[in-house]
């Protein structure tokens, strides 16, 4: 019911800069929070950093003053802005959203398939 397509990951180097996007489609009402979470090989998922549907956002400390997420309710897009990466951010970053599929449905949660970001130099 619901599609979520992720691009902008990439290998970087330190210091530098990646640009995420995820744009969701289908049959959806509306979208609520939407969010972006990482997982490191060997460990487990964590967010990254969220936003609702008014604009709020929420940052793990792992990227507060770095990472900045917004998104486009016209585009149904979430974005996450990474600036001055480290080697620790090395992840699978995963797409999150919050959606209602009708007026009357409960708000479920919709991955996206994930996309790699590799710092290293």
């Amino acid at each position: 019911q619901v599609q979520l397509v992720e691009s902008g990951g990439g290998l970087v180097q330190p210091g530098g800069s990646l640009r995420l996007s995820c744009a969701a489609s289908g049959n959806i009402f509306s979208i609520g929070p939407m969010g972006w979470y990482r997982q490191a090989p060997g460990k487990e998922r964590e967010l990254v950093a969220t936003i609702t549907s008014g604009g709020n956002t929420n940052y793990a400390d792992s990227g507060k003053g770095r990472f900045t997420i917004s998104r486009d309710n016209a585009k149904n897009t979430v974005y996450l802005q990474m600036n001055s990466l480290k080697p620790e951010d090395t992840a699978v970053y995963y797409c999150w959203v919050g959606a209602r599929l009708g007026p009357l449905a409960p708000v479920r949660s919709y991955w996206g398939q994930g996309t790699q970001v590799t710092v290293s130099s």
